[in-house]
């Protein structure tokens, strides 16, 4: 049975205009004071509105609902206590002109100092997800073989429809702006576990990026965990949706060790299809049409879950994930992807709508 990790990431806004709010600090004090949040549970992102957290290693998927859903609970009252609204949408609907805060790190100065036009525009917030492997060398050759799914991923946790106070017109604005990283999108193919450390110690060589940290490619090795990573997906409103994604990924993990134990081979996608379907996924989430990497081909969005689906289903069997997975699924075709609810929400209520989807999701429906 693999394991896996949820790390969440959320933004603190203004309860009336809905632009960021550097409360971080006020915040993460009052979840320090709470009995039911240890201290390594609170953790600070680049920008001083943001928080973060991680799910102890969890066997099941209750376990990891149980952990967000305790702690988003808890979140949610200290935000209320510091008069801001938590919200785990991807992207920040509103940004002021003047440079952000940044959380008091010398890390994240030299990120400042490295790219001071990117950092300043990250109000984006992701969705990672870790799964067990057996060790480096299975995770590489899983890595290889999942990433012509990986779009599929970004497609159903599209939740950032909104930057600068406009439509952006993409379900997922935070896979756009991360294109701006000097490493980004699906990973390439790697010989072996050897070949992947080679090349990572070469891109951190080179000076274009400060550490391995910075390594934002839709999935790598954890260099902190034996762990895949898959890095992929949005931040997402509801605790649920997160789960489901982590499920999917785990399914995605372990279907790909087990194959590459095994010597089965799998299609290489051409990386210009990847990228292609990558910014298809980001733009469509799964409202029209999505390109399947391997037949260069757009087939509509239903199906190319349906084909995820199919291809994890006897990990989810393992795992004991295929009844909540289509459960979510249909959640999901019936509710829309955050983006779809928020746009929804914005239609109908306007900014005051859209923070009251925020603020309800973050700990129910």
């Amino acid at each position: 049975m693999a394991t896996l990790g949820i790390e969440e990431e959320y933004l603190l806004l203004d309860p009336v205009s809905g632009l960021p709010v550097h409360k971080a600090e006020e915040v993460a004090g009052y979840l320090h004071r709470s009995p039911r949040v240890t201290e390594g549970e609170i953790q600070r992102e680049l920008l001083s509105c943001q928080i973060e957290t991680a799910t102890p290693v969890s066997a099941t998927l209750t376990e990891a609902e149980e952990y967000l859903l305790n702690f988003r609970g808890q979140l949610e009252a200290a935000a209320r206590k510091a008069s801001v609204v938590a919200s785990g949408t991807a992207s920040a609907p509103f940004i002021e002109d003047h440079y952000p805060e940044l959380t008091d790190k010398e890390r994240y100065r030299q990120l400042r100092e490295s790219a001071p036009g990117i950092v300043g525009d990250q109000f984006v917030n992701g969705l990672h997800v870790h799964v067990s492997i057996p060790d480096r060398e299975a995770g590489v050759q899983a890595l290889n073989r999942i990433r012509e799914w990986l779009p599929a991923i970004v497609a159903l946790s599209c939740n950032s429809p909104y930057w600068l106070g406009r439509d952006s017109g993409f379900g997922s604005w935070r896979v756009v702006h991360y294109r701006r990283w000097p490493v980004q999108g699906c990973p390439p193919t790697f010989k072996d576990a050897a070949d992947y450390e080679r090349r990572v110690a070469q891109l951190v060589s080179t000076g274009a990026i400060i550490d391995r940290g910075v390594l934002t490619w839709m999935a790598r090795l954890s260099d902190s965990y034996p762990t895949l990573e898959v890095r992929a997906g949005d931040a997402q409103l509801r605790a649920r949706d997160s789960v489901l994604i982590a499920a999917l990924v785990r399914g995605l993990v372990s279907t790909a060790v087990e194959e590459a134990g095994r010597g089965i081979d799998r299609p290489v996608p051409e990386a210009e299809l990847l990228d292609a379907a990558m910014w298809q996924a980001a733009r469509e989430g799964l409202t029209g049409q999505l390109v399947d990497p391997v037949s260069a081909k757009l087939v509509p969005a239903a199906d190319r879950v349906q084909a995820l689906l199919d291809f994890v289903s006897e990990a989810l069997d393992a795992e004991n994930d295929a009844e909540w997975v289509r459960a979510g699924l249909q959640d999901i075709r019936d509710t829309g992807t955050g983006s779809e609810r928020q746009r929804r929400a914005m239609d109908q209520g306007g900014t005051a709508g859209l923070l009251k989807l925020y603020g309800t999701a973050l700990t129910g429906d």
